[in-house]
């Protein structure tokens, strides 16, 4: 190991050891509460351009393995824990976390206060952060960050999304064909629409509306994704032209870009919602779910036009929007993430009402 800092926008720095990729990464530091699930973190395209500091102490006990990837790289700019475990157990490991984090040469730090950490970015807010072997001058590090773009107003999405469309076969007998705008898609998302009989046409977020509903599917999914949904201003004309042709259901910053396709605006959360455990409360049936969620932006409801959308759910925490419907057309979306992964199942659910809207469009 090799002796490495943390040094945050603010001034504030940390110093702990590296593992065995040396150099810089700077990005956005979030802190995330799961107390598992590294693995989906790290590959999870919704992290693009962020630093994630995981707030339980040891990571890493039960390796990786290569069937719980959500994408095909890590997207993460770096990696923050209190400890990384050296000896890991679990029958469907392939390898350790710390082999996997050298063999992608992803910046790791451990040894340091996480909780103290994670406090600090509470009160505070996320913020740019860099992660150095080389650099502990604070000086130095702090003219580093200044040129780093800040999360708001950025297009991470353009990182992230493919650049041609592929097909995710329905399991088993195929009963609908879904369009799914891929921002930054989970794996897990596409995995559990295929267990329904949706079989998957997954398109680059450029694709015209046109294009979409030239193509008689029965709906439209727009998929979590990372960065400033604000900045994503080709999906959002894209959503704007679809609704009311097509049923679509958005989840995470597909619910923040539906919100901006309905004419109202998002802000950016002080610290985001980055973890497997936070209620949500569906306020039709009146049932509590303890979600999975990773985003750092929000609609505001009162930018909404209250006679066309509706709130649907609600953050027990922070009493922040989770999920809208409209009131005329075949349309919802919510903040968090349904599929889990990792995470809690309470909210498979809604990929059930989905299914239902799209049937009840069909009649």
């Amino acid at each position: 190991m090799k002796e490495a800092v943390l040094f945050l926008e603010d001034g504030t720095c940390f110093r702990g050891n590296s593992l065995n990729t040396y150099g810089e990464s700077a990005g956005e530091a979030v802190f995330n509460t799961a107390l598992s699930g590294y693995q989906e973190v790290l590959t999870d395209p919704s992290y693009a351009g962020q630093i994630v500091v995981m707030t339980y102490p040891l990571i890493g006990n039960y390796g990786i393995n290569t069937e719980d990837l959500e994408s095909d790289k890590i997207h993460v700019k770096g990696f923050v824990v209190k400890e990384f475990c050296r000896t890991y157990s679990n029958f469907r490991a392939t390898e350790g976390l710390i082999e996997y984090l050298d063999r992608n040469k992803i910046m790791a730090i451990e040894g340091i206060d996480t909780r103290a950490l994670t406090r600090h970015l509470r009160i505070s807010g996320a913020m740019k952060a860099i992660i150095s072997t080389e650099d502990f001058d604070p000086q130095s590090l702090k003219a580093k960050l200044d040129k780093v773009p800040s999360m708001t107003g950025a297009d991470w999405v353009q990182e992230v999304a493919p650049k041609k469309a592929y097909v995710w076969k329905a399991d088993g007998q195929k009963k609908y064909k879904v369009v799914v705008m891929d921002c930054g898609i989970k794996r897990n998302i596409l995995r559990e629409m295929s267990k329904l009989g949706i079989e998957s046409h997954v398109v680059p977020p450029s694709t015209s509306s046109s294009d979409i509903l030239a193509m008689g599917a029965d709906g439209v999914f727009l998929s979590s994704g990372p960065g400033d949904p604000a900045a994503v201003t080709y999906v959002i004309n894209t959503v704007r032209e679809t609704i009311g042709k097509i049923p679509i259901f958005g989840i995470c910053l597909g619910n923040q870009m539906i919100g901006h396709a309905l004419g109202g605006k998002t802000y950016k959360l002080k610290f985001g919602h980055h973890g497997a455990n936070h209620p949500v409360k569906d306020l039709e049936s009146g049932r509590i779910s303890i979600t999975s969620q990773n985003h750092g932006f929000c609609v505001d409801m009162d930018s909404l036009n209250k006679d066309d959308v509706e709130i649907i759910h609600l953050n027990l925490n922070d009493k922040s929007v989770e999920g809208l419907r409209h009131k005329k057309h075949p349309l919802f979306s919510i903040q968090y993430h349904p599929e889990a992964s990792p995470g809690p199942n309470d909210a498979k659910y809604l990929f059930g009402k989905f299914i239902e809207m799209m049937d009840k469009n069909k009649t």
